[in-house]
Parts: structure tokens; sequence; C-alpha cells
């Protein structure tokens, strides 16, 4: 695969993944434990020494210390992230299961899990380091004590962490700040593109050659395009000369038989241009809102809806998703002028997201469910006129 698609998807995928940063900070914590008990053997080397009281704890007191912490940070962990759990199950049953990815990247979430963990593991690292006499085969009795006090510090960053998660969970939750965050995020998508327009040439006149294409390019396994390398294909189209119009773009559905982009090559194209052009697509399992700007609006009218729905009556949560996406048209026509006429993009061969697409994918989808309510039928006409008034 080729190399920016790949660590770029790669780079998306850890992103959203759960499990990165807190096995980060677990071999950190591993490596603290191993440095810390190099600074007891070597107390000597110190420029400076601590009081004797907070250095004077026995084998005994420092073993029970230690399993205490242990047992309460995992104890704690599995309650905490059973929370997680249950507000991933609620928030996904109401809100729709493609949010699911907005809190597993919370950084919040993922720091608290990390913190918890590695403060487990380093306790453990640390209780197997105490030695007792009778157990050390003649070797004298070893307490690491700046270790401990580095351990007694972790348990009380795991307490402030719980309190943290405690109060975090519910604001996760909360769909004014699920609604926020989605509107945030499409509004800095939109301000990107448009200061990207100001860094590229103007756009090219598109004039294929009258005839029948000569390559058409198409990819494998099934799934949806999440990564499209655009800078590669723009390498490969000047190196050679060649006219390319790529077909799919990245939130598109493809198959093994789907053609994603179309080639004009008078000679010269071999079996390894070809393999170059299919590593510049990065296939997943789902739509990303990497390279695809429209996934944040559908994130909002799929909220929408299901704010609409029978089962939810909820239509002030609908009124908030229509007036974040009345923010992202107000910043598409506004911000350094606006898309302009032909819209903004950010590479040469990539697509121009206009203002009509933006307000069909944002107030045309979401008509439908607001004609099912008063209150947010009425908002929506409020905020199209606007819309339309300029």
């Amino acid at each position: 695969m080729n190399k920016p698609a790949f660590l770029l998807k790669w780079a998306q995928d850890i992103r959203a993944s759960y499990w990165f940063i807190p096995a980060v900070m677990v071999i950190a914590a591993i490596a603290l434990s191993y440095v810390s008990q190099w600074i007891d053997h070597n107390v000597d080397l110190l420029p400076f020494a601590l009081p004797d009281a907070l250095i004077n704890t026995q084998i005994e007191g420092a073993r029970s210390t230690l399993s205490v912490i242990a047992t309460s940070v995992i104890g704690v962990t599995g309650v905490m992230f059973s929370m997680t759990i249950l507000a991933v199950s609620f928030a996904a049953g109401n809100y729709g299961p493609r949010l699911i990815g907005n809190f597993m990247r919370d950084r919040g979430n993922q720091i608290s899990l990390g913190i918890l963990i590695a403060t487990f593991v380093y306790t453990l690292m640390i209780l197997r380091a105490v030695q007792d006499p009778s157990e050390s085969g003649g070797i004298d009795a070893f307490v690491p004590q700046y270790s401990m006090l580095i351990a007694v510090a972790g348990c009380l960053l795991a307490v402030f962490t719980m309190i943290y998660f405690v109060h975090h969970v519910p604001e996760t939750i909360n769909v004014s700040n699920i609604t926020a965050s989605l509107g945030a995020k499409l509004e800095a998508a939109i301000t990107a593109m448009i200061d990207a327009e100001e860094d590229l040439p103007d756009a090219p006149v598109v004039d294929f050659p009258d005839r029948e294409v000569d390559h058409s390019v198409r990819v494998s396994p099934a799934g949806f395009i999440q990564t499209l390398d655009y800078r590669q294909i723009e390498t490969i189209c000047e190196d050679h000369d060649w006219q390319i119009e790529i077909v799919k773009i990245p939130g598109d559905f493809v198959t093994s038989s789907t053609v994603v982009l179309r080639i004009w090559a008078d000679d010269g194209f071999t079996e390894k241009h070809l393999s170059d052009i299919q590593e510049c697509f990065a296939i997943g399992s789902s739509r990303t809102e990497n390279q695809n700007i429209f996934f944040l609006a559908d994130e909002l009218v799929e909220m929408l809806a299901r704010a609409l729905s029978p089962g939810v009556n909820d239509p002030f949560t609908a009124i908030n998703c229509l007036n974040w996406m009345y923010n992202s048209m107000t910043v598409a026509e506004r911000y350094k002028g606006g898309l302009g006429e032909e819209g903004a993009r950010k590479s040469k061969l990539g697509p121009h997201l206009t203002r009509d697409a933006l307000f069909k994918r944002c107030f045309l989808a979401s008509k439908p469910y607001c004609e099912t309510d008063h209150l947010a039928h009425e908002h929506y006409k409020t905020l199209v006129a606007r819309v339309n008034a300029g």
C-alpha cells in the first residue's frame, strides 16, 4: 500500500482506537518502574535526600500499601469503564451508532483509562521488587522507598482521575455537547477547505479526450474509501502526462467491480503504474470524517432524524442540530469570502465543496424529518429563509 495513504489511514484508526494511549502509558509505567528501582539502588547519586518520615516504610507496610493500591485501582477501573460501555450503548441507541467513534476518540476517556491501568501496572512492578531477607537467599532486605512514593503519588492521581471521569462521562453523552462538537468539527472542516483553496492554483479546465478511456482502475476489497492520496495521483499524472478522472472519492462505497478512476494514457501504462494508483486508495469497513466533510453533516442529520422519531420525540435537539447546520452555511458564505461560485478544494484533483452541495446535504436532507414536527418545521423554515437571503 502506498505509504502516505496507509499511514494516514493507520493514524486515523489509532486516533479512533481506545487502546493506543493506554498501551503507551502502560509501557511508560513499566519503564518508570525500572528507572525508579535503579534510583532506589543508587540513592547516593541523588543530589538531594528526602526526609526520613517519607522513606521509612518497612517491608510489611510497603507490601500492604502497594497491594491496597493495586487492588483498589484495578477495581475502580472495572467499575468506571463499565460506565463507559453503558454510556456508549446509550448514546449509540439514542443518537446513532456512527457517533461511537466520537466517544472512542475522546482524549479524556483514553487518558483516564491510561492513568488507572498504568498506576496498577507500576504498583505491581514495584511490589515484586520488595524483598524480605527470609525470601531473598541471603540478600539484604530491600524496600524501594522512592518507588513507593511514586506509587502513592500515582494513587492520588488515580483518585483525581476518578473524580474527573465521573464528571466527564455525563458531559460526553450530553446531547447539546454532542451536537456542538459535530457543529464545531464541520465548521473547522469548511474553514480548512477555504484556507487550502487560497494556496492552490486556479482550477484547470477539464477537457478529457473524445474517445473511450484507456484504463479503468478498480480496487479491492469492497468497502468505503477512507483515504485517497491525491498528491500521489497528481504526481503520477504529471510525470507521464496522463489525464485522470477520479470517479469515487472518500466516503463512497466501492466493490471490486466499481471503477474508481479513469485514465487516458496513450502508451507506457504498465501493471506497476496500475498498482501504484490502486495503492493511493485506502479502503475500510465504515465511513469516517477523514477527507469526507459530508460525513459530519450526515451525522447532524442523523441526530435530527432520531430526535424527531416517534420513540424519542425531542424537537429541541432537532432545533439545535439545525442551528449548527445554519452556522456551517454562514461560515461557508462569509469566511474569507466564502466558498465562491466554484467552491473550494484541498487539492488540484480533489472534489469541490460548494454552497449548494452543503445546503443539500444539511437542510434538504433534514426537510422530510422536520415536516413531521411543528416546532422543528417552523425553525427549519426560518433558517432556510435566512440562508437564502444571504
